[in-house]
């Protein structure tokens, strides 16, 4: 084994499961199996060392610069990379140039702003179940009583948090949170990776999940003496044992400092709206459900933020919103005050769209990965927070009055910054050039000796071919004797006296003289004394940004929420939205509500708007029935979607809303397979409704489309209805229930706090119009037959259709008209209604009464076998 595979194997031993991207000179290259793996996804030519052998090396490579474009790849393809690189000049090395594991790149870990989406945070997660001993041992067996430790952290930009939730909640959580890489013990069971998510699963091992070592770990790094400052109390256990476990992947990936990790948030400190992961994808809040695409869903087409930081706190905003009124007044209030002033929300917008995206900038500088170009930036950025201060000035929303004291104006940090660096910096230091003229007078003495040098020595050399007339004369250089002056042999003769023999080739003689040999002391190491001056200014700035980077981070965080505020401000000024009023009652009144995502991007003006009034005296379950494409699950979805906007703190699409707090929305809205779980549409429309029923308060907002379609149409019916009357009776919460089950409207009737709307349809010489308003009152048809008539189904089959119709409608009221359900039992409770998708087993009685062939039974017979069934029910 040669010694630079020596070096390879220490170095693949150092990075675990990882491929290996082995700098050498201007290349990366990968061996062995690595090269084999690395070959098929990144698409590089297979090669190998000693072909000649009995065991070649299998080999593939690449450019170094093109090493970014090759990580995405292999990240995208759920690999892990770990980057070796050359720490020592080749030009310093004595014998074999020293290598080390600098990182180790997943998922979860990236910091290069070629490998960002700039719009999206990048998580790394880490989640532990309650009771895990880190050896296999099982957590309690019921679990409705456990409890699991989430954490998340992003190491572009150093925040950090963590929490416990109830175990049934860990994946609404992770849903929320959308990391890129989650990472669990190997030792526990009740943990397994659902390779459905599109988020990377990674083992790691039980000891990193320790308690004390995650206490000491996290204290150290965040210089605390203790957690509880913090808000983490004594049954805080799994949240410090999950975020423990992400700060020592984060110290092992990235061998280097952390130190813009500076604090850690108690996540359930700040209690928010909850939304489960079937909801995230009914309402499309961040993706859409058919493409998975930003664009489309409510983030996308609101998102008028115009930094990076700014769309991606919106994207926090949006997953995670209020339940406070304080909290939601406080951010209402700046947005409004930027909507009531044009010209302040125009020069704030407009200075924030010449910064750049500080936080992942100063994530560079503290895990020192960062380059002159990184450093610029931040003086571009903080160039123009006098003018941002300026106008935040005496505000008086107390949210952007605490947003200009955070922008401190760093003055020496500006100075230095903008003085020392040119207007165009490179991305690594080690191109140079990047150092104005006239900031450091070393330098400038340095290149301008390196520049006067180089003309020098074609000054000289021209010399010497004149004064001793030999025409190919030349001036050389190598690390051995310097510059020296080289004579072919055809010219040897005319060699002068004072020219002093250094070495003798093939075909040519090289010299010396004292007077080159004086000048080389000056000029021989000239650009390499610049360069290395250069290099020593940009580690003292980018010592100098690092010092500052607390203050930075505030500054950062500053900018990023005041470009939400105006994003805000700026949809409701142009699209005419209001501020909605937040109570704690449990109301929900909008007028003219309209559809954000449809608002926004329809025409003005062309989007139908509705109302919606719920309330006890209004109605809590409101039964919606129309046709399809009519508009019933749009109106249900934008009453669902106004209230998260609302207790985001954002204005709404309406004329006028006054929203009652909701603690949590549930949206049970279209259909899906899962068929990589083994679920069919019903089941998940089953299990989904079950979650609702057996998590939804009285202060929950829940919007159901079809409900029961899954399935038969009286098994779909009577559920709907069941399920209708537990919303009613035992939950009381606002609901919307879109159905084509118009029996269903029968439950006004009966059930005080139901009403029934539909969406208005207009009838003119057989065609049917959609107006797309809701009105009082159910539907009278579902005009499925004419929609499928408009579809091209054949005359006879409509009219057959319309036949079937008419008998089944005229079964479903009893002979005085009412409905011929009976209503629910007023003796029925909360704790025995039980809903199962199984049926129930038949008792064996069943069976014999169906085997008794009466035709031959005398009454004697009858009652003898009613006798003996009545003694065996006894039993």
């Amino acid at each position: 084994m040669t010694p630079m595979m020596r070096q390879y194997h220490e170095a693949k031993e150092a990075c675990g499961d990882a491929l290996l991207f082995f700098r050498m000179g201007d290349f990366y290259e990968l061996f062995l199996e690595d090269a084999k793996t690395a070959a098929g996804i990144l698409g590089l030519t297979l090669t190998s060392r000693d072909k000649d052998s009995e065991n070649p090396t299998a080999m593939a490579g690449f450019p170094h610069h093109q090493l970014d474009q090759y990580l995405q790849k292999l990240i995208r393809a759920g690999y892990r990379a770990a980057v070796c690189e050359q720490v020592e000049d080749p030009k310093q090395a004595k014998g074999l140039v020293r290598r080390e594991v600098t990182r180790v790149v997943s998922a979860g870990t990236l910091t290069d702003e070629g490998l960002l989406d700039p719009r999206e945070p990048n998580y790394l997660a880490a989640v532990i179940v309650a009771g895990t001993t880190g050896k296999g041992k099982k957590a309690p067996v019921d679990p409705a009583a456990q409890t699991v430790g989430i954490a998340w952290a992003e190491l572009s930009s150093g925040r950090f948090e963590s929490g416990v939730f109830p175990r049934n909640r860990l994946d609404d959580e992770l849903a929320r949170i959308a990391p890129a890489e989650v990472i669990y013990c190997e030792d526990d069971p009740h943990v397994s990776p659902d390779t459905t998510m599109p988020w990377a699963w990674t083992r790691r091992p039980g000891w990193s999940f320790a308690r004390d070592a995650a206490e000491k770990g996290l204290a150290k790094q965040l210089s605390v003496s203790s957690l509880e400052g913090l808000g983490f109390e004594s049954d805080s256990g799994p949240a410090i044992r999950a975020a423990g476990a992400v700060l020592s992947y984060l110290q092992e990936t990235q061998r280097g400092s952390l130190d813009h990790f500076r604090t850690l948030t108690c996540h359930n400190r700040s209690p928010v709206l909850q939304i489960d992961a079937a909801t995230r994808r009914s309402l499309e809040i961040n993706r859409t459900m058919r493409s998975g695409s930003r664009d489309g869903a409510l983030l996308g087409v609101i998102d008028r933020t115009v930094t990076p930081m700014g769309s991606r706190l919106l994207a926090d905003y949006l997953a995670a919103p209020l339940v406070s009124l304080d909290g939601i007044a406080y951010r209402a209030d700046a947005v409004s005050e930027l909507v009531a002033n044009h010209s302040l929300r125009s020069d704030v917008r407009k200075i924030l769209g010449e910064t750049y995206d500080l936080t992942r900038l100063l994530a560079r500088i503290a895990t020192g990965r960062t380059g002159p170009r990184d450093l610029q930036q931040i003086a571009v950025t903080l160039a123009g927070l006098p003018t941002l201060k300026a106008r935040l000035t005496d505000r008086v929303s107390h949210c952007l009055g605490e947003i200009e004291s955070r922008l401190h104006l760093c003055p020496e940090l500006r100075t230095n910054l903008q003085d020392a660096l040119a207007e165009e910096c490179p991305l690594s230091a080690s191109e140079g050039n990047f150092v104005r003229p006239g900031y450091d007078e070393d330098l400038d003495s340095l290149r301008e000796l390196a520049k006067g040098g180089k003309q020098w020595i074609a000054s000289y050399q021209q010399r010497q071919m004149d004064e001793t007339g030999i025409p190919n004369l030349k001036v050389g250089y190598n690390r051995v004797f310097g510059y020296f002056l080289e004579v072919s042999n055809a010219h040897k003769s005319k060699v002068p006296t004072e020219f002093i023999r250094k070495q003798t080739l093939k075909n040519c003689e090289r010299y010396i003289t004292p007077e080159l040999k004086e000048y080389e002391e000056k000029v021989l190491a000239a650009d390499d004394k610049a360069s290395l001056r250069e290099q020593e200014i940009f580690q003292q700035l980018r010592q100098m940004a690092h010092a500052s980077l607390a203050v930075l981070q505030e500054v950062a965080d500053a900018i990023a929420r005041v470009d939400v505020l105006a994003a805000m401000a700026e949809v409701a000024a142009v699209q005419h939205w209001t501020r909605p009023k937040i109570t704690d009652d449990n109301v929900l009144r909008i007028e003219g509500g309209r559809h954000p995502v449809l608002d926004v991007s329809m025409p003005h003006g062309q989007f139908v708007p509705n109302d919606c009034m719920q309330s006890p005296a209004d109605g809590m379950v409101l039964l919606i029935t129309g046709p399809n494409m009519a508009g019933k699950s749009t109106y249900i979805r934008q009453v669902a979607l106004i209230t998260l906007l609302a207790q985001t703190g954002s204005f709404v699409p309406a004329e006028a809303a006054e929203i009652g707090i909701a603690d949590r929305i549930f949206a049970r809205v279209g259909a899906s397979d899962e068929l990589s779980r083994g679920q069919s549409t019903f089941m998940v429309e089953m299990v989904e409704t079950a979650r609702i029923l057996n998590t939804a308060t009285a202060q929950s907002l829940v919007i159901l489309d079809e409900i029961g379609r899954g399935t038969s149409t009286y098994d779909g019916l009577s559920l709907a209805w069941a399920i209708t009357e537990h919303l009613h009776e035992q939950i009381g919460c606002r609901t919307l229930f879109a159905t084509h089950y118009h029996e269903l409207a029968s439950l006004e009737e009966t059930l005080p706090r139901v009403r029934n709307l539909n969406v208005a349809v207009k009838e003119w010489q057989d065609e049917v119009v959609f107006l797309h308003r809701i009105v009082s009152g159910s539907a009278d048809k579902s005009y499925g037959i004419q929609v499928a008539r408009l579809a091209g189904v054949p005359p006879q089959v409509n009219s057959r259709a319309k036949d079937i119709l008419f008998q089944l409608e005229t079964n479903h009221r009893d002979s005085h008209d009412r409905p011929a359900i009976a209503p629910p039992s007023s003796e029925a409770s909360g704790d025995t209604f039980q809903l199962t998708l199984f049926g129930y087993a038949d008792h064996p009685m069943i069976q014999q009464l169906s085997n008794l062939d009466l035709d031959s039974m005398t009454p004697m017979d009858a009652l003898q076998f009613l006798q003996k069934a009545k003694q065996e029910m006894a039993k």
